[in-house]
């Protein structure tokens, strides 16, 4: 089994992007044949963006990811960028993709608000050069949060697109959400989503923040009516909180609700922030190493591109054959 995720570099990662992503990208090293990560440095041209900037957070974010487990020996980590492979088949899926799936896809319709004619074609085309990020190494399974679900599936509409039309070629992926913790909510306003961008400064958990900010944010979370540590759907702030913990302790959420029956809101809270800064004190730790040798980032980053670049141009090559791109393909 092939699995295949890619993440933005752009803003600092919080405890949504740890819970929902980079969890998933550690424990699949372990189940896959190969496991294949990427930061997706082109994906953070769509929108306004500095240079300079973007080549350090990619930097930063690979750092992280190996600061929190991934290593590079039993996984394939690499720069999207460093493969052109992936923006040759953007291209060459454009093909059996709608404008009309492209535009009804939630996330274009929010980044691009009442400006939709003035943004970039490359933030419409985004969810093809994603698409093209999975299918190009025939991956089956795609550690995802909840709200990617959309582009999972506007992906495998495509891969089903390209198989109908051109023959079996692509492999239809599946997307991997966690069952606990796929939607991780911000502190202060817990009907929204933890965010870099959307959500608020005091509500927001970064992984390389210090303990001692960390405990604060949980100490002021917003909380509910009552005063039952439980998860109920009227109690987004509480049911957030326990989510949270259960993937901190790695037990089912049952176990806190149980654990903490019959206590305040006051003390579970500062429970919480106790226990996940200590939880994430050691990535922290480590990313704090790390994110400054250049060189050894450089370093995984070419050793995985060029381990890429062998898995992808045999798919490539295939869908240019099936497709009639180029000169007929000589059999090895």
């Amino acid at each position: 089994m092939v699995i295949f995720s890619g993440i933005q570099p752009t803003g600092r990662k919080h405890l949504g992007n740890y819970i929902g992503a980079i969890l998933q990208y550690v424990e699949g090293q372990d189940r896959a044949d190969p496991a294949i990560y990427c930061i997706v440095d082109l994906h953070g041209t769509t929108v306004p963006y500095d240079p300079a900037e973007l080549r350090q957070r990619t930097r930063e974010t690979a750092a992280l990811l190996v600061a929190a487990g991934l290593d590079p020996e039993r996984c394939i980590l690499f720069r999207q960028g460093d493969v052109p492979e992936h923006t040759e088949l953007t291209w060459l899926l454009s093909s059996v993709t709608s404008v009309g799936q492209l535009n009804r896809m939630h996330q274009f319709r929010d980044k691009a608000g009442a400006a939709r004619d003035r943004v970039s074609a490359g933030l419409l085309y985004y969810p093809v050069l994603m698409a093209a990020d999975v299918l190009a190494y025939r991956a089956h399974e795609v550690p995802v949060g909840e709200d990617q679900r959309e582009h999972i599936e506007l992906m495998r509409d495509i891969a089903v697109n390209f198989n109908k039309r051109f023959g079996e070629t692509l492999v239809v992926p599946e997307g991997n959400i966690p069952k606990v913790g796929a939607r991780v909510r911000d502190l202060k306003e817990p009907e929204k989503k933890m965010s870099t961008t959307g959500g608020t400064p005091a509500g927001t958990i970064y992984v390389d923040e210090e303990p001692e900010s960390i405990i604060k944010k949980f100490k002021r979370a917003e909380t509910d009516s009552g005063r039952e540590i439980v998860r109920a759907e009227n109690k987004p702030g509480i049911s957030n909180l326990i989510e949270i913990l259960a993937v901190a302790r790695g037990v089912a959420p049952e176990a806190v609700e149980a654990d903490f029956e019959g206590s305040g809101y006051g003390d579970f809270k500062r429970a919480v922030g106790e226990e996940v800064a200590a939880w994430l004190a050691p990535v922290r730790e480590r990313y704090l190493e790390l994110r400054e040798d250049t060189d050894a980032i450089e370093g995984i980053f070419a050793t995985g591109a060029e381990k890429a670049r062998a898995i992808a141009s045999e798919v490539v090559a295939d869908v240019r054959e099936k497709m009639g791109v180029g000169p007929v393909r000589t059999p090895a």
